[in-house]
């Protein structure tokens, strides 16, 4: 494969897709929506029979690695589900905000428009493939979607179903183009290609993220690690608190919203920690704690430094007694990765100085951090959580994939 005239020709084509999805009526975007939806319906099994290719082809991958390159009954709902979700939210395209009048008599306000053409390099979930492209046609964006190697037989098979949505509801099947090579040269040609593409935003490991970083010539929107933590008050309700605390670790390990490192206040300790521990020792978490912990669990491993600073996507939790919020907070606004961070609280100033000093993406209260992500905020199925503080923070939806451009409207206002 030539790869450079390759890409260039995706690149091409992506570009000349968003100018017809910028434009393109709402009724017509939610039509694609629901005839890929209905592909994906109709081609369950040869996705499943797809996705099985790649397991086995990737046997020997770590533990969380394999959960979240596989597709199951659940997972293919779901992205049924967050393409249906997506036809219900309000098109973000063409509204018009802001509009105020000034004392020229001209009236200036702004429009929220497409980005244009969106890259997105992701890692192992084959469901990213039909989230971004059903987040991407909404938004009236243009994407050229890069999978990693470990899914390619799930990704195409995903995206012969996007393919088939795209030209049944009469929008153009360059709308959404799934790069076919698994050649890693094709990264570095898609972050270059300031000309044809947008904004990168890439999904997966750390190396990836700060390599795409550091490397690209178009803007990138990014998260590098979810270091999570939740933090129990000795103002908390127990139950709530061993209830928020096991969900945030167990519910799901191979998760960047998944709680690496519980902080839990002395005066509260002893009653929330036995019990805990013996939840996470059933479910078969491994538990490493500083010097306090160890004494009211003498079981455990020590924690080190390095162990704050660990997304370990895997059952293993770092467990800290510290004095008091002010402590909790100093530790997570020195060892966050500003993704998701929680208080566990009945006390609700000591929750306000928890969400106004916690500088993170996602601040939370008395709640698991497992709800950060788009489906559970109400905006769809996500591109990505972003850590960065432009241009989009948090679970990047609809709105996190347009810009806004003023627009000025008089009648025949010149100036003086």
């Amino acid at each position: 494969m030539d790869l450079p005239n390759y890409m260039s020709r995706i690149g091409k084509q992506a570009r000349e897709a968003a100018k017809i999805l910028g434009c393109t009526p709402t009724i017509n975007k939610n039509n694609a929506l629901e005839a890929i939806a209905q592909q994906i319906e109709q081609q369950h099994d040869s996705l499943i029979k797809a996705n099985a290719k790649d397991i086995e082809a990737g046997k020997g991958l770590d533990a969380a690695l394999l959960d979240r390159l596989a597709l199951n009954d659940s997972r293919l709902t779901s992205m049924i589900e967050g393409l249906r979700q997506m036809m219900t939210l309000p098109d973000p395209i063409g509204e018009m905000t802001d509009l105020n009048y000034r004392p020229s008599g001209i009236q200036v306000g702004k429009m929220r428009v497409p980005l244009g053409v969106v890259g997105i390099i992701y890692e192992s979930r084959p469901n990213v493939t039909a989230d971004a492209a059903g987040l991407c046609l909404k938004s009236g964006n243009a994407t050229i979607l890069r999978g990693g190697s470990e899914a390619i037989h799930s990704n195409q098979a995903i995206a012969r179903c996007i393919q088939a949505g795209l030209i049944a509801a009469g929008l153009p099947s360059t709308a959404v183009q799934v790069i076919e090579t698994t050649d890693r040269a094709a990264v570095g040609e898609l972050i270059r290609m300031s000309e044809y593409v947008d904004v990168i935003i890439p999904r997966g490991g750390k190396g990836l993220i700060e390599r795409i970083s550091q490397e690209a010539r178009v803007p990138v929107i990014k998260h590098l690690d979810g270091i999570c933590h939740v933090y129990i008050d000795d103002k908390a309700d127990t139950e709530k608190a061993i209830a928020v605390a096991y969900n945030a670790k167990t519910q799901r390990y191979g998760t960047c919203n998944t709680m690496e490192t519980l902080l839990v206040a002395e005066g509260i300790a002893a009653l929330v920690l036995p019990t805990l521990a013996e939840k996470y020792h059933t479910a078969g978490v491994e538990l490493r704690g500083c010097s306090a912990t160890q004494a009211l669990l003498p079981n455990l491993k020590k924690a080190t430094e390095d162990d704050w600073k660990t997304e370990y996507l895997a059952p293993i939790l770092s467990i800290k007694i510290v004095k008091d919020l002010e402590m909790a907070i100093a530790h997570i606004n020195q060892y966050s990765s500003q993704h998701t961070d929680s208080i566990i609280t009945e006390d609700w100033s000591r929750a306000r100085q928890f969400l106004t000093q916690v500088d993170s993406s996602s601040v939370m209260v008395n709640t698991s951090t497992r709800f950060a992500d788009g489906f559970e905020y109400g905006l769809g199925a996500e591109i990505g959580i972003s850590t960065d503080k432009f241009h989009a923070r948090g679970p990047v939806g609809l709105e996190g994939l347009t810009s806004q451009k003023y627009i000025v409207l008089g009648d025949g206002h010149i100036r003086q």
